[in-house]
């Protein structure tokens, strides 16, 4: 067959005759895009996304895919014009596209761990597996497991049946199971191979701790400065020993020293080294030191004996130390740190009040911790807060105002307001107050680090980089006091970046893929709950009441093998089963489209199962072709149609058939052209 010479971005190429434009653009390394191409169908140009430009034409795009090239074509595959007509091309297809990426657990989890992935593990009964699926991309899981605040869990679509999984536990169970079978040892992947690159890290919290261990499996010689004695940082001098105790502490924050992290405890950057010397030796920097701080609780008498902070009053009882609260304990403050306060101090044998200034709905604390102090015989006293703190004959005279609701504030709640002529006295053997951390960063600025005008350390939202290459900044420090689980995928993520700048190369963060979601929680179409049978979620057993009030021992005990893989069971497994192979999440992440670009109606959810091989997935479709034209070009069966017009056409067995009705063999043709798994296989297709 004869040649011609085209050129594809001023690249010349010789490609047969007859040849499409897409033949000769892939022959020098060009991936244009394509849906409805496949190599063994003949081309059908219904998507547009390969779509490209030739010189000297009508100055029209044209489809790349079924274009014959001729000699002396000069054609332009890759230019802002191109890429503004393949979004719009992927927005339209969006437009009507009713699927998930990703599952909505996994998707609210600030560390994105694969949930669906590991739960789907623990019902295989293959919990080694589950627990290194965890670690990829949180090596605390057992830490998190006992501790996170669940936003997982909120976003769970089990919630439209019944109660949402237990996933924050089933972490924990899948840590204990490991150092259970392993008999305390931990599975984790070996050191990178050395790259001759060294990182200090200052902070050895769940930040720091976990970028130190993603540097290390990437090769990097990492050093932790931290100025206490063992690391954990707010996890261990702020949560309380009965919910995360200092033996699973020490186990899991010695992953990343097992892994080669060296941690230089009680060393205060800025007093025993100096920041310029880590900045002399070091090739990169990472500041990961939290915010452990206390806010004042601003009012008269805060500097009184008798007055702590909540976070000095943990940090005391997590180095075995014993403040002497009394017997009659106020707390201040609404959040999760007020709560651990509340009851740590019950448990040292005190009376305990918490004085909240809006109403238990407006809490910052989760729920369940909240019920748990209140089940423990923690008193709450909302809408009420201290005006000041006087010495008495009894120890302390705290003054109080009463409260009410007023206009929202900057937070989205609504304003408390001090009712005049409400104010009453509370007396109290000590008052502890609990109203929030901040980040005490001002030591880094002889760097010339910038720092917010809350005194965060400023650094990109995506690469954490500072403005200050090769300094990095993550966790607390960046956001201000926040969750754990949070602070874990920022230590991952600014990992990455060092790597790549330690590399050499374009410092971009790790890749944010495209994700598609079918809707909130409370608009997905109940076709999708509609088969699913209600089942009771596995409750987490705990230590007897008495007990519990009066140690600090671990209130959880842990699931059994039996009711976690149970648990488990009740997995929907949202998501998409081709996730990580699709052509249109793929081309969505690489032209950045925008799935709300267009509005108006999308297709509702709908599924044919009837076929014991093949499930098809009409929501996902966006009406390539491809499967109705294998099915008839490759096999001859026509088992798939068109079916209606405009809008509301669909690829599906005509005639309102299910496709266990048709002659459909499940030999997987239409699988294996689909470019959205809107039709996968449920089993292997049938070898014909």
């Amino acid at each position: 067959m004869s040649e011609v010479t085209v050129k594809i971005n001023n690249i010349d190429v010789q490609v047969d005759a007859g040849s499409t434009i897409l033949d000769a653009a892939r022959k020098v390394g060009f991936d244009i895009p394509t849906f409805c191409h496949d190599e063994s169908l003949k081309p059908f140009t219904s998507c547009f996304v390969c779509a490209v430009k030739v010189e000297g034409g009508r100055g029209n795009l044209v489809p790349s895919c079924s274009t014959k090239v001729r000699d002396g074509m000069s054609v332009t595959v890759e230019s802002e014009e191109i890429d503004a007509a393949r979004r719009m091309a992927l927005n339209l297809m969006l437009s009507d596209h009713c699927g998930d990426c990703l599952p909505p657990c996994e998707d609210a989890c600030p560390a994105s761990i694969d949930i669906r992935g590991f739960m789907s593990l623990v019902a295989e009964g293959r919990e080694l597996e589950a627990v290194k699926l965890i670690r990829e991309k949180a090596p605390i899981g057992g830490a998190l497991g006992r501790i996170c605040p669940r936003p997982c869990e909120d976003a769970c679509r089990r919630t439209r049946v019944d109660e949402p999984m237990s996933i924050c536990y089933m972490k924990r169970y899948l840590s204990d199971t490991e150092y259970r079978e392993l008999e305390g040892k931990r599975d984790i992947p070996p050191a990178g191979s050395a790259t001759g690159r060294k990182v200090a890290v200052i902070g050895a919290g769940p930040a720091g701790m976990t970028a130190a261990y993603f540097l290390r499996l990437q090769g990097h010689e990492v050093t932790v400065f931290e100025a206490h004695k063992k690391s954990g940082g707010m996890l261990r001098y702020g949560i309380p020993y009965y919910r995360l105790p200092d033996d699973v502490l020490n186990d899991q924050f010695g992953i990343a020293e097992e892994l080669g992290a060296e941690v230089k405890y009680e060393t205060i950057v800025g007093k025993d080294v100096a920041l310029k010397q880590l900045e002399a030796d070091y090739d990169s920097l990472l500041i990961a030191i939290g915010a452990q701080g206390a806010s004042s609780i601003r009012v008269p008498g805060e500097d009184l004996e008798g007055v702590y902070s909540g976070i000095d009053y943990l940090g005391k009882l997590a180095e075995n130390e014993e403040p002497d609260v009394g017997n009659k304990v106020v707390v201040i403050g609404g959040g999760n740190t007020a709560i651990d306060v509340a009851r740590s101090a019950l448990r040292k044998g005190a009376d305990v009040t918490i004085l909240y200034r809006r109403t238990r709905a407006e809490m910052p604390a989760s729920d369940f911790e909240i019920d748990e102090a209140l089940h423990e015989g923690v008193k709450i006293e909302y809408l009420a807060a201290p005006s000041a703190i006087a010495e008495s004959s009894s120890g302390l005279s705290v003054e109080c105002i009463r409260m009410e609701l007023g206009d929202a504030d900057a937070s989205g709640r609504r304003r408390p307001v001090p009712i005049e002529g409400s104010e009453y006295t509370i007396e109290a053997s000590s008052v502890i107050g609990a109203i929030g951390q901040k980040v005490d960063a001002g030591f880094v600025g002889e760097l010339g680090v910038e720092l917010t005008r809350w005194g965060s350390v400023l650094s990109d939202e995506v690469t954490y980089m500072t403005n200050r290459p090769g300094i990095f900044a993550c966790g607390d420090c960046h956001t201000g006091a926040d969750i754990a689980v949070r602070a874990v995928g920022a230590g991952r993520k600014a990992a990455v970046s060092i790597d790549q700048f330690l590399k050499g190369e374009e410092v971009k963060g790790e890749e944010i893929k495209f994700n598609s979601r079918m809707g909130e929680l409370k608009d997905v179409s109940e076709d999708l709950f509609k088969d699913v049978v209600k089942q009771d979620k596995v409750e987490m057993p705990e230590i007897a009441d008495d007990i519990r009030v009066s140690t600090f021992k671990e209130i959880e005990t842990g699931f059994s093998v039996e009711d976690a893989r149970a648990e488990a069971e009740r997995c929907l497994k949202c998501g998409c089963d081709a996730a990580n192979d699709c052509k249109l999440r793929d081309y969505s992440t690489r032209y950045s489209a925008d799935q709300q670009y267009f509005g108006g109606e999308r297709r509702e959810y709908e599924v044919d199962k009837s076929h014991e091989l093949i499930k098809m997935e009409f929501s996902k479709c966006i009406n390539c072709g491809n499967c109705v034209r294998a099915c008839a070009e490759i096999k001859g069966l026509d088992v798939l149609a068109y079916v209606d017009r405009g809008f509301v056409t669909r690829m599906r067995a005509p005639f309102g058939k299910s496709l266990v009705d048709t002659a459909c063999d499940g030999c997987g043709e239409c699988v294996r052209v689909c470019p959205t798994a809107a039709v996968v296989m449920k089993k292997e297709p049938v070898k014909v």
